[in-house]
């Protein structure tokens, strides 16, 4: 969900000539929530946010709920505040996958030089498949024609020289729209924009810039290189003159992979309890590890999340000396790292576990840690939570978990007690 500003000057037809213009950028139309209404119809027509109800944040929201000023990572609270008679739909994450993988397919069948930034968007080159499937206005409204029959959600497109210009293209295009900015009328395009839509340009760079009076891309454009860079720092100056004269030299990379796996979670009551976070680790760690797995990955960095009752969000890292696709390493050393985080005294409302480092496991050397190597059966945790992949395949995930006892047995104290970690004192 885009949230840069945007031009009404802008999404005007700016002609036909689609010489030079062989980059598109597809971009599902409030992804989440249009998945929720193609198996939902009833709902359509209705200000739809998805999200947890009381105490997440919005995952997407339909343009009914965004013409209300909703819109995503805002906490639902100010949400329903903002619109209280909206419909809440629970995320099915499993849904969106699912849609996901079929519409990147469709994209896979027209280039291979397709990158994939995120699950509902993506940039193709289709200089190689003009000749067999007709010019890129062809083909994005083929495309946005198969997605929309195949699974009832619709999809905007933006075509241009670049990526920079075909992701404003798309942007514009919004909602399920197509816009063609031809090569010739690149600069005029991105001179009817103002400076908050460009790449980069967040709100203080916004305010440092409108210091000097900037505020549109055309007098950024219009302003030399020495001023912006006094204005907003040497790299960024450069490169925003860059971007307001439409230069963008990234090729489309095909076959980007994922750099990182992770979930997080928030609580419907802030927590004291560390034994209730740790649960939580857990259960994250555990759905970590089996998308690794799915995936047929590995990492070697543990990432953790804590967001605490005050909104601050404290996060801390580990590399490990070998990958891992294993939830119980992935949980032990998430949880070593909260016992590190000083948390003030505070409750916590938010916690998430990641894995960074990403690689294919096939080929890679295992390299066991200390413990594994001294068991007797290194990779025996690694069988058992594949059996665990095997069972919820079959009968779904919440046919089994794992626990604290079994394969966690050692997460206990000698009485059976869960062990809390010991955490820095507050202050």
């Amino acid at each position: 969900m885009s949230r840069a500003p945007r031009s009404a000057d802008a999404r005007r037809d700016w002609g036909s000539d689609e010489s030079g213009t062989s980059v598109m950028h597809v971009d599902m139309d409030a992804f989440f929530a249009s998945c929720e209404l193609a198996r939902r119809p009833e709902l359509k027509g209705l200000p739809v946010i998805v999200g947890g109800r009381e105490r997440g944040v919005v995952l997407a929201a339909t343009y009914e709920a965004r013409a209300f000023g909703v819109r995503s990572a805002m906490s639902m609270t100010a949400a329903l505040r903002l619109c209280p008679q909206a419909v809440v739909v629970p995320p099915d994450h499993r849904l969106y996958q699912e849609v996901s993988r079929s519409i990147m397919g469709m994209i896979g069948e027209i280039t291979a030089i397709v990158e994939q930034v995120s699950i509902d968007e993506a940039f193709l080159d289709v200089s190689g498949a003009r000749r067999r499937l007709g010019p890129p206005t062809v083909i994005g409204a083929r495309l946005r024609e198969r997605v929309q029959q195949a699974h009832g959600v619709t999809c905007s497109v933006g075509i241009a020289r670049n990526k920079f210009l075909a992701k404003l293209a798309s942007t514009h295009a919004k909602p399920d729209g197509m816009l063609l900015v031809p090569d010739a009328a690149s600069v005029p395009f991105l001179r009817t924009l103002p400076v908050g839509a460009l790449w980069g340009v967040g709100e203080k760079t916004e305010q440092a810039l409108a210091r000097w009076g900037i505020t549109t891309v055309a007098q950024l454009a219009d302003t030399d290189v020495p001023t912006l860079q006094a204005a907003v720092g040497q790299v960024a100056g450069a490169h925003l003159h860059d971007l307001a004269w439409g230069r963008d030299h990234r090729p489309v990379v095909a076959g980007r992979e994922e750099r990182s796996i992770g979930n997080e979670t928030t609580f419907d009551v802030d927590q004291r309890d560390l034994v209730v976070v740790e649960r939580r680790l857990l259960e994250l760690a555990d759905k970590v590890a089996a998308r690794l797995r799915g995936q047929g990955l590995v990492g070697r960095t543990v990432a953790l999340k804590v967001r605490t009752n005050d909104f601050r969000t404290l996060t801390r890292s580990r590399t490990l000396d070998g990958s891992t696709d294993v939830a119980r390493e992935i949980y032990r050393v998430a949880r070593e790292l909260l016992a590190a985080v000083d948390l003030q005294g505070l409750p916590v409302r938010l916690v998430g576990v990641r894995v960074e480092n990403l690689q294919a496991r096939a080929g890679t050397a295992e390299q066991p840690t200390l413990e594994e190597a001294s068991a007797e059966r290194p990779a025996a945790q690694r069988e058992a939570e594949l059996a665990l992949d095997a069972v919820r395949q079959r009968f779904g995930r919440s046919a089994i978990g794992l626990g604290f006892g079994g394969v966690f047995g050692d997460a206990r104290d000698q009485e059976g007690r869960l062990e809390a970690p010991r955490h820095a004192p507050a202050g």
